[in-house]
């Protein structure tokens, strides 16, 4: 199984197959790679915890458990794993000793709603995603009311550590991804069914039109490669153009995509997460550093 291209710009598939590292979770999210040690993160979130799979050897093991409903991960410049929790409701920060920092948890006072999804620029700030559904029920977290009105975009300074709120006119902001020079940052709005394009500067967002429409499901985790190429989970994996142009879809054999991540020892190995397992496809391009 391979990709399906749409258009002729796109020359960027390598293998023609996927390969499945892991099955039997129940709801797979978050996948970071960790190059120091070649391995991948990623969250089963129902099942709370955090798995480690090993490119040298294929094994997987249990990285945490409890694990706080861990969603989305990513890492700092310092190779630290940054992780957004739906059961503690707030970004973390885990540290090399493996002490764990806590980056945000309010804003205004008020609790998060369950961050969702993270990146960290290279200025050091943090960036995620806010949406409720670590809140609505059980299943990924703990049933709670909302403390703050809806659902919102928000950055933590690296110098003072203040949470701003970036963006506010969501319906459920979920994936989010810089574009390699960090003038664009795209943001996924799962119910609205597409992905919003803003410019970046001084930490600030504007503008916001829409980017891309999704081809089916809902836009979950995204990712940018070096060549400013969006790849961005939904039904299957879609790759867009930076000008929008849908260029090619990765059908996965699974009813649901959740996150997908560059990784390996070049960064051209595309992980992605999918309801209950975990896939991989060799590509013929890199993504950026930001993980």
């Amino acid at each position: 199984m391979g990709f399906r291209k749409f258009d002729e710009r796109f020359a960027v598939a390598g293998d023609d197959y996927l390969e499945c590292l892991f099955s039997g979770g129940r709801w797979t999210e978050g996948p970071v790679y960790v190059p120091s040690g070649r391995y991948l993160l990623f969250s089963d979130i129902p099942n709370d915890r955090i798995m480690r799979w090993d490119e040298t050897d294929g094994s997987v093991s249990v990285f945490r458990s409890p694990a706080g409903y861990t969603n989305g991960h990513t890492l700092d410049r310092q190779g630290r794993l940054v992780s957004c929790s739906h059961g503690e409701r707030r970004v973390e920060r885990t540290e090399l000793d493996g002490s764990v920092t806590v980056l945000a948890d309010r804003w205004e006072g008020k609790r998060f709603n369950s961050p969702n999804d993270v990146v960290v620029s290279s200025d050091g700030a943090v960036w995620f995603t806010d949406p409720p559904y670590g809140i609505t029920s059980d299943y990924e977290g703990h049933r709670s009311e909302p403390e703050i009105d809806d659902c919102h975009v928000y950055r933590v300074d690296p110098a003072s550590g203040a949470v701003e709120r970036v963006a506010d006119d969501f319906q459920r902001p979920n994936g989010l991804a810089f574009s390699p020079d960090e003038s664009v940052l795209y943001i996924a709005d799962t119910p609205g069914g597409h992905i919003r394009r803003f410019d970046v500067d001084g930490g600030k967002l504007t503008g916001g039109e829409v980017f891309a429409e999704t081809p089916g499901g809902g836009f979950d985790g995204l990712r940018v490669d070096v060549e400013g190429r969006v790849w961005a989970a939904a039904a299957d994996v879609y790759c867009f153009d930076p000008d929008g142009t849908h260029l090619a879809t990765l059908p996965i054999p699974q009813p649901s995509v959740s996150n997908l991540v560059f990784g390996g020892p070049k960064r051209n190995r595309l992980f992605i997460t999918a309801t209950d397992s975990v896939y991989s496809i060799m590509l013929n391009t890199n993504g950026t550093w930001r993980l």
